[in-house]
C-alpha cells in the first residue's frame, strides 16, 4: 500500500446486501458489545435489519465451521466473524487463536466469500473491552466493503 493510500475514505453502502454473522458466547459480554456495534453500523451503512442473519456458537473454534454452513447457502454476500480469545495460563490461547483464524481465513478463500474476522485475541479483559465496539464496527465496513468490491470484480 501506497502512503498516500492510507487511511483513504471509501464510500460504503450496504444496501441490498445480505450479511451473515457468526457470534461465539464464550466471553458473551464482550462478544455481544461486538455484536451490538457491528449490527448497528451495518444498519448505518444501509443494511437492512431483514437481510441480517445472526448465529451463536459455543466459541471461537465453532465459529468457522457456522461460517462455512452459510457460505455453503449463497445466500449471503459477506460474513462476519465475533469472538473474544483472552490469553490465559495455558497454551489453550494459542490454539483456539491460531485455529480459529486459520479457519475463518479458510473458509473464505475456500468459497470465495469476504469474511471480516473480529475474533479479537487479546492478552486481558480489559484489552477486549478497549477494542470491542470499534472492532464490531470495523468488521461491519470490512464486510459491506468487501461484498461490494467482489461484486464489482465479478
Amino acid at each position: 500500500m501506497q502512503e498516500a493510500d492510507k487511511g483513504s475514505k471509501v464510500e460504503i453502502d450496504g444496501r441490498d446486501l445480505r450479511i451473515g454473522i457468526v457470534q461465539a458466547r464464550w466471553n458473551a459480554p464482550i462478544t455481544d458489545k461486538l455484536a451490538q456495534s457491528c449490527t448497528a453500523e451495518l444498519q448505518a451503512v444501509g443494511v437492512s435489519h431483514k437481510h441480517i442473519r445472526h448465529v451463536k456458537v459455543p466459541g471461537a473454534l465453532e465459529v468457522p465451521i457456522a461460517l462455512a454452513s452459510m457460505a455453503d447457502s449463497e445466500e449471503f454476500d459477506a460474513l462476519i466473524a465475533l469472538g473474544c480469545v483472552i490469553r490465559g495460563e495455558t497454551y489453550h490461547f494459542e490454539l483456539v487463536a491460531n485455529e480459529s483464524g486459520a479457519g475463518v481465513t479458510r473458509v473464505s478463500l475456500d468459497h470465495q466469500i469476504p469474511v471480516a474476522n473480529a475474533i479479537l485475541t487479546v492478552e486481558t479483559e480489559e484489552q477486549a473491552w478497549a477494542r470491542a465496539e470499534d472492532k464490531g464496527r470495523d468488521a461491519a465496513r470490512v464486510a459491506v466493503e468487501m461484498a461490494n468490491l467482489m461484486e464489482d470484480l465479478s
